[in-house]
């Protein structure tokens, strides 16, 4: 194979739209033989390029080896190179990491502080990362995914271009036996990872052993491989766009929440993979798939909860919005404040003579009898057991029969925060006032309160 001829074919074909004269790319160069094959070829085809190099101190000495020779490339290639060292093995510990994913996180975190780095030229914006993962790379990921049971994404293995997150793969249509023969023919310096050689590392179990026994069977193994890789990314599109379809049609947008109908998404086959692509970009595990689903034969109100959502049944809908902190804080309201801040939201209290006052019958005012509220006010979120006495109402009433009454849902329920006078509730925010506090005929002031946002 010419390499050299493929990669730039191979890069008109796949990033031509990305410009080569006005792009500057940050190169991860780890010293083996696939980056540093890599850096020869982009410097070849006259990419603007910075080295970045990680120094995990994992191998002791080896690891400043590979620094070493990384910086000396500096000199071979003319190219600016700047290194990071990382104490990875605390930070695995500390995050209950594995030794390999921690460093893939810290040498991604690194990567985009990289990209958009001020500090290194004026293009940022205009900037991104270039690794050197090859076929064999996207076959190995091909199976480790498979025998971790993902989804068709997973089987698209490794992705050419990460568009979020502006990274570019350009040597995936290269074997690494290719990758080797243009470092002898080309006479270039390389370093060997020794840790590459330890089959306690899935990926190389793969690579030492798995595929080499499946070659004893089929032949042409990897090829059949990387052809399954192409199409699972045309499948894959094919599943998105019915994917989207069935969402489009099931779920209604309400602000923050996603309101979907139960009848209807129990028609919906295959119902399982259907509930998963909703929920799973709300930190939902598959394993909760089929507690969505008995959601809906619950009763109302129930529900199950991720790290930053909850779905809950609202009657014939299923829910899925935010949680809401559970903070109940305590704000005092002395009667000289004019306006107090709170969940994102503002009070503005005015006082004035009753003369002066007109009727406003917005939901978000509240115009009290000034002669029976008592200072300090008490702002706080509602909580089991509050009652009131309802706008028009001569007996009190339970908080939570009267959301029912109004036909709140869980969510907005969670949302509700009530003012108090002397521990009697004023208002009940956005919804009512209490008829102890309402304006009568002999008022002579009257308070105004309005809420915003």
């Amino acid at each position: 194979m010419d390499v050299l001829k493929n990669f730039e074919t191979n890069w008109q074909q796949k990033f031509n739209h990305i410009s080569i004269k006005s792009t500057q790319f940050i190169m991860a160069v780890s010293g083996g033989v696939d980056s540093v094959v890599l850096l020869d070829l982009i410097t070849k085809m006259g990419f603007d390029c910075i080295v970045a190099h990680c120094n995990f101190q994992l191998r002791g000495d080896e690891s400043w080896r590979d620094e070493n020779f990384v910086k000396s490339l500096e000199t071979v290639y003319n190219k600016k190179v700047v290194t990071k060292h990382f104490d990875t093995q605390q930070f695995a510990v500390q995050n209950k990491l594995s030794i390999q994913e921690a460093a893939r996180k810290l040498r991604y975190n690194w990567f985009n502080e990289l990209i958009n780095d001020n500090n290194l030229s004026q293009l940022i914006g205009k900037r991104y990362l270039l690794t050197a993962h090859h076929a064999d790379d996207n076959i190995e990921t091909l199976l480790i995914n498979f025998f971790r049971g993902t989804g068709i994404r997973g089987l698209t293995a490794i992705p050419e271009f990460d568009k979020e997150n502006k990274i570019i793969r350009p040597l995936l249509f290269a074997k690494r036996a290719d990758i080797v023969a243009y470092a002898k023919e080309n006479k270039l310096s390389w370093v060997e990872d020794s840790s590459n050689s330890l089959d306690k590392y899935t990926r190389n179990y793969i690579r030492h052993h798995l595929i080499p026994s499946a070659k004893e069977i089929f032949k042409d193994v990897e090829i059949n491989l990387l052809k399954n890789i192409h199409r699972f990314n045309e499948i894959e599109i094919l599943y998105q766009q019915a994917i989207d379809f069935q969402k489009k049609k099931l779920i209604k947008q309400i602000g923050e929440e996603l309101h979907i109908a139960i009848l209807q998404l129990q028609k919906t086959k295959p119902i399982e993979t259907i509930v998963w692509e909703i929920i799973k970009l709300y930190s939902f595990m598959p394993s909760q798939i089929d507690e969505v689903i008995k959601l809906f034969k619950a009763q109302n109100g129930s529900y199950i909860q991720s790290a930053t959502h909850k779905i809950f049944k609202n009657r014939a809908w299923l829910i899925i919005a935010p949680l809401v902190s559970d903070s109940n804080s305590n704000i005092l309201i002395e009667k000289e404040q004019k306006k107090v801040f709170f969940a994102e939201r503002v009070l503005v209290l005015e006082t004035f003579a009753a003369k002066d006052f007109k009727i406003n019958p917005s939901p978000n005012i509240a115009l009290l009898n000034a002669n029976a509220i008592e200072f300090p006010l008490l702002l706080r979120k509602w909580k089991q057991g509050d009652y009131f006495y309802p706008l028009g109402m001569k007996k009190k009433k339970k908080l939570s029969k009267f959301f029912i009454d109004q036909k709140l849902s869980l969510t907005e329920k969670e949302k509700v925060w009530v003012i108090e006078s002397n521990k009697r509730i004023v208002w009940v925010i956005g919804l009512r006032i209490d008829d102890r506090f309402k304006l009568l005929p002999l008022t002579s002031n009257v308070l105004k309160i309005e809420v915003n946002g």
